[in-house]
């Protein structure tokens, strides 16, 4: 008689959640833990894993046949398991975050081209001005750098309300819905003024910290609008600060920043038109993500030992394959 497979959940589960991992293992023994709170037998014993452990823990894991991560992104110590378990198949979320983080970014560059920060901070003052004139997304040229899931879907929001949408990825092809032209990182700098809005969703690597760079703000256009949902290396901050101070960016959305929590004091902060938001467009704030990670964890359970694979890990670009 073989022993039962270990499945380890590090990711909060719902009852649905349970139901819908037991229907797929329903020989398995299934474990529910946070990951602070892991034994280590517990993390040497997994078969398959839900969700994400610490990096301090990874030496402890025996030989998983399955790692599904809950992140879109992959954590660099991650990377390293391609030499520690050659054998294992690691596993990331993305496909699972582009409605919620895509509706927050639409929110967000909405509110700083209607001016509602700048009401809401009146609001707190009791004081009615006319902050005059405002912006549309209807004819504003939009420049999505990352065109995967989250920048895919946000592509697909500009371009119904009307907004000339191109995007970036690593490799050039046939343009997805929404958009109207994908260019190589290459042409970047060439596309940066004619944008009203540069979008960033992009994971970190070696090739996108400080992708925005001094150089690349300066070259922005006048009066546009910059967001950022990836991860808070991808920009330089204290260039941003120049750049909005000078008027070159009229507004920046960040839901991500370098470091994490955003220290007290940092004059990011002070900034009128700037909106941050503590790296919440994402996780499970909008029930849909939590079920569609889930739903993929399930399938790749399914899935082995052969595949296919959703979310896929490519080891060398750190990118889902």
């Amino acid at each position: 008689m073989t022993n039962p497979m270990n499945i380890l959940v590090t990711m909060p589960a719902a009852v649905e959640h349970r139901r819908m991992l037991l229907e797929a293992a329903p020989e398995a023994r299934i474990v529910y833990a946070k990951a602070t709170e892991l034994a280590p037998d517990e993390i040497t014993s997994a078969d398959i894993i839900v969700g994400n452990i610490l990096g301090n823990q990874l030496p402890l894991l025996g030989s998983p046949r399955l790692i599904q991560l809950n992140t879109a992104g992959v954590a660099k110590e991650y990377l390293g398991l391609r030499q520690q378990l050659p054998a294992a198949v690691l596993c990331c979320a993305s496909g699972s975050y582009g409605p919620a983080i895509s509706e927050h970014m639409l929110a967000t560059l909405l509110g700083l081209m209607k001016r509602l920060h700048e009401y809401r901070d009146d609001q707190g003052e009791a004081l009615w001005i006319d902050r005059g004139e405002v912006r549309s997304l209807k004819g504003a040229r939009v420049l999505v750098v990352g065109l995967g899931d989250i920048g895919g879907c946000f592509a697909r929001l500009c371009a119904a309300m009307g907004a000339q949408v191109s995007g970036i990825r690593r490799r050039p092809g046939p343009a997805p819905a929404g958009v109207e032209a994908v260019f190589a990182a290459s042409s970047l700098e060439a596309l940066l003024p004619e944008a009203d809005v540069v979008a960033l969703c992009l994971p970190e690597t070696g090739d996108t910290i400080h992708i925005m760079d001094k150089k690349r703000l300066m070259l922005m256009k006048q009066g546009s609008y910059l967001l950022n949902v990836g991860r808070g290396t991808a920009l330089d901050q204290d260039a941003l600060l120049v750049a909005l101070r000078e008027g070159r960016v009229a507004g920046a959305g960040l839901d991500v920043t370098d470091p994490e929590p955003l220290p007290r004091g940092h004059p990011l902060w002070g900034e009128k038109n700037i909106v941050i938001t503590p790296h919440v467009s994402g996780w499970y704030h909008l029930r849909e993500t939590h079920d569609r990670i889930i739903a993929m964890a399930c399938r790749n359970i399914r899935a082995l030992p052969d595949g296919p694979f959703e979310g896929l890990v490519d080891f060398d670009s750190g990118y889902r394959a």
